[in-house]
């Protein structure tokens, strides 16, 4: 951990500091500057190391560190519900592992609720991962992989172009170029190629700029994408392990594995973007304890077809029919005038205030056009919205989608509910409808059934959790 810990946080420093090497000027100070940074993050590393101890207990996980403030955490081990190995690229190159211990408790603070032993060989992160997480077979094989969910097929590379990450990754670079070229004070000017591309793009006619760009902006956003997926999810796999377990392993230089305690499972949720949903894609995220907080820890299938998805879901839920393809009841048709109203009045204050200033402050009128003819746009999205809007119960689940551009579909647990919240702004008492959201231990710690009639709204509370809102409602 001496050498890993100062690589793992060099990894990050190379961009900046091959840019040094190449564009900067070979000052006194930039290279002393750099040595001195080197040195440091090395003496942190030494100091960490130096400082942090772990200790494992027929009943606790202890771990000391800190080497400017002091921090002394335990958790019982009763209380443990998921157990995520994460390795980055210097973890991986001397065959180390970090190992994430996360409790049911909601994190108001980073790191709250949770330990994590950073690090340990990779033979003893998988032993403890093992051991924390067994409850009752202590004699199985610690060798078992378990029973296969899912794995990565080939195929699902296509659905990676339709997510927004790659206009992302591409937003996120040249910030960091630009950023980057402003501090070694880089003028893209003076390079050949970069000045005689925007000496084209400034006298060209904009019909062929327009369509050039439109097509490089994409390729390069469809090659994002696939390094993004390529990055995340290699060598993906979802097993049922027999310590009671679902375990998802993936990653190429940074591998993670989760491992989630199937009795704390309180259901899934569907997404299913606008790009992907038009692929008829999706992916799944677990609605459990313990893991909310942490980016990516809660992802049970990558972008994958929509069948895949669903077959997943019933498969980790361990129901005969997936809860998520469910026949959905409609909202009463005031949500549909509620959907459509709040994608249109942004819309149309937009252009009216675009208008106001081409015509007194001599802004060019396309803003205002584009504003305008952007409002039937605005009411397919609204009617899109409400067409999504849907609840119903299964045997065992509560039901509810929401959205447009993002869709999702919640399909959570009954007897995960622990409570109710109605919620009623002044325009939706108006309309006689409300939100009503479901509270849970788990994920988000609620999930709302938006603009649901009043009398659809408590009949559902009512039917989900018998007696619970029930011995509240007067009833004709």
């Amino acid at each position: 951990m001496i050498v890993v810990r100062p690589l793992n946080e060099l990894i990050g420093l190379l961009p900046p500091l091959a840019a040094l090497v190449f564009f900067g000027n070979f000052d006194t100070w930039r290279v002393v500057t750099s040595a001195s940074v080197v040195g440091l993050i090395i003496g942190y590393g030494l100091l960490s190391w130096l400082t942090t101890k772990y200790r494992i207990t027929e009943t606790q996980v202890e771990l000391h560190k800190g080497v400017v403030f002091r921090q002394r955490r335990s958790i019982p081990r009763d209380r443990i519900r998921t157990v995520d190995l994460t390795a980055k690229l210097g973890h991986r190159a001397f065959g180390l592992s970090a190992v994430r211990v996360g409790t049911g408790q909601q994190e108001r603070t980073p790191g709250e609720g949770t330990v994590t032993l950073d690090a340990v060989t990779a033979a003893e992160a998988e032993r403890l991962r093992q051991a924390l997480l067994r409850k009752v077979a202590q004699t199985e094989d610690e060798n078992d992989e378990g029973v296969s969910i899912a794995r990565l097929d080939k195929r699902w590379y296509r659905y990676a172009p339709l997510t927004v990450s790659g206009f992302i990754s591409i937003g996120i670079v040249v910030g960091f170029v630009m950023n980057l070229a402003s501090e070694l004070d880089f003028r893209f000017s003076e390079v050949g190629a970069i000045r005689e591309i925007f000496g084209w793009v400034s006298h060209a006619n904009p019909l062929r700029v327009v369509p050039v760009a439109a097509v490089f902006v994409i390729v390069l956003s469809v090659l994002a994408s696939l390094a993004g997926y390529l990055l995340q999810n290699h060598d993906y796999r979802l097993t049922r392990q027999p310590d009671g377990t679902v375990r998802v392993r993936r990653g190429l230089l940074t591998t993670r594995s989760v491992s989630i305690e199937e009795k704390r499972l309180r259901g899934a949720v569907l997404h299913e973007p606008l790009l992907l949903r038009a692929g008829k894609g999706a992916r799944v995220t677990a609605v459990t304890t313990g893991l909310n907080k942490v980016g990516g820890s809660s992802l049970l299938l990558p972008p994958a077809p929509r069948t895949e998805a669903d077959r997943v879901t019933a498969d980790v839920l361990a129901t005969n029919e997936p809860p998520t393809s469910a026949t959905l009841a409609q909202h009463p048709a005031r949500a549909k005038v509620r959907r459509i109203v709040r994608a249109v009045v942004p819309t149309v204050a937009l252009a009216a205030i675009l208008l106001a200033l081409a015509e007194t402050a001599n802004w060019p009128d396309w803003p205002w056009i584009t504003a305008t003819v952007l409002i039937p746009v605005s009411v397919a999205l609204g009617l899109d919205r409400y067409r999504n809007l849907g609840h119903t119960l299964t045997e065992d689940y509560l039901v509810a989608r929401s959205g447009s551009l993002d869709r999702s579909t919640v399909a959570l647990r009954r007897n995960g509910i622990i409570g109710w919240k109605i919620t009623r702004t002044l325009f939706q008492r108006r309309a006689r409808v409300f939100t009503l959201t479901a509270i849970t231990a788990a994920g988000s710690s609620g999930y709302a059934v938006l603009d649901v009639g009043d009398d659809q709204g408590l009949d559902l509370a009512d039917a989900a959790l018998p007696d619970l809102i029930g011995q509240f409602l007067v009833r004709d």
